[in-house]
């Protein structure tokens, strides 16, 4: 039999990876008697852990919120993979910093044999160029809004802020799914009281305080969150909206394009209007322009202007 000690330190793993957790479910998977298992149990409330139990039929075994952060227990290939995404992924506006210092921390506490390994990696990967798509600086979202947002969907608790679109007036909604897409944050989630979905920029809202409502959850498929955001950012997600009208048919303009540029209306068997949008109006000429359609643009005015502007520079490229 194991020692007391491991298997102590893979009943807090096992708290980590489900709430509750059935005595029997537990003793099986450590290989001991259900009396061994209340003893180790026991062991680990002497050490400081508040592990909650619930007798009789039903009854389960739970390490309760607020206690102290149980060990990490990592394999090697675990631990080396945490490092490298760490010190390659870790891009994201607003919490740069948060991934810099927990790097720093996994490096101390990898032990001498993997280190190696980790700093092989690290001199052998170089980052390009961030954000080279847009002119327009990535958002700063902090770890702490994310979690903030996380804890509600965990939770099943409703969420308020003000959001930028709407003037900064409360939004309440019920949140299901945080998606990152193009260095973006989005919240999928139901409008309160009309149950509508929306889709809403992290970096657009205002967070108020904690609501206290609960909700029961009507969920869409696993897989369909994305593509939703996809859709609705290319209608209502960007900074700068248009509607380009294409001369082409629209299966002509969708085999052109990536679906998370924009959708694709059609309107004759010779023409189709093109819905996209960007962060900026330089990126939405650009994306216009990798068409290889002719097209047609009358609004927004400062989308027109620009282009007219590149008309003239790429005029005076070739004159």
């Amino acid at each position: 039999m194991r020692s007391t000690s491991t298997r102590l330190l893979e009943l807090l793993v096992l708290f980590q990876t489900r709430r509750d957790w059935p005595g029997r479910d537990l003793a099986r998977r450590l290989d001991v008697t259900e009396r061994t298992l209340r003893n180790d149990v026991e062991r680990l409330r002497e050490l400081g852990y508040q592990v909650e139990s619930v007798r009789g039929r039903g009854g389960y075994y739970r390490l309760a919120a607020g206690s102290t952060l149980p060990p990490l227990q990592l394999d090697d290939e675990e631990a080396v993979a945490v490092a490298i995404s760490l010190r390659t992924g870790g891009d994201l506006a607003g919490i740069e910093e948060s991934s810099a210092r927990a790097l720093a921390k996994l490096e101390q506490m990898l032990p001498p044999r993997l280190r190696p390994r980790v700093r092989a990696m690290a001199r052998a990967t170089s980052h390009g160029p961030e954000n080279t798509d847009s002119n327009v600086e990535d958002p700063v979202v902090g770890a702490d809004v994310l979690s903030r947002i996380a804890d509600g969907i965990d939770r099943r608790e409703s969420l308020r802020f003000g959001y930028r679109d709407a003037d900064g007036a409360p939004t309440t909604v019920d949140p299901y799914r945080l998606v990152n897409w193009q260095r973006r944050w989005y919240l999928v989630a139901r409008e309160k009281g009309t149950a509508r979905w929306g889709t809403y920029r992290v970096d657009w809202m205002d967070l108020r305080m904690r609501t206290g409502l609960r909700f029961a959850p009507d969920p869409m498929a696993e897989s369909e969150y994305a593509d939703f955001v996809v859709r609705r950012v290319a209608s209502t997600g960007w900074s700068v909206h248009a509607r380009i009208r294409v001369l082409a048919p629209a299966e002509e303009v969708l085999a052109r394009i990536n679906p998370a540029v924009g959708v694709v209306e059609p309107v004759d068997e010779r023409t189709s209007v093109l819905v996209t949008g960007g962060d900026s109006h330089e990126v939405v000429a650009v994306w216009i322009g990798m068409l290889g359609l002719d097209f047609e643009v009358d609004s927004p005015p400062e989308l027109v202007d620009h282009l007219r502007t590149v008309a003239a520079r790429y005029t005076r490229a070739t004159s």
